[in-house]
């Protein structure tokens, strides 16, 4: 998350709208989006896990309670242009992400 605050403005410039999205509770999330300070919203898929489930993001190994660290670009057709997973613990840079966005916003 917080590697993605740092980059924020890149990802803003390209016409990026960033979301978190995890399997905590409402109050846990957003106790942790408020201690570091986010340019973006981080939205709370507990209890269900829906939208997490949809995407592939359930850790197999945690009996579906908690999500795998993913990262998805979806274009404004609602269209998946591009998919990163790791796993609870990974710390994804955003350089990956950052060029499949340029590459889809025509190198902006």
């Amino acid at each position: 998350m917080s590697a993605r605050k740092a980059d924020y403005e890149k990802f803003e410039h390209l016409n990026v709208q960033i979301l978190g999205i995890s399997s905590n509770n409402p109050f846990s999330q957003k106790t942790f989006a408020d201690s570091l300070k986010l340019p973006y919203p981080l939205l709370s898929d507990f209890p269900h896990l829906k939208t997490i489930q949809a995407y592939g993001g359930l850790n197999p190994d945690w009996k579906s309670t908690t999500a795998v660290r993913s990262f998805f670009l979806i274009d404004q057709q609602g269209i998946v242009r591009g998919k990163w997973k790791g796993t609870t613990t990974d710390v994804f840079p955003s350089q990956p992400i950052l060029a499949a966005a340029k590459k889809l916003a025509g190198n902006r």
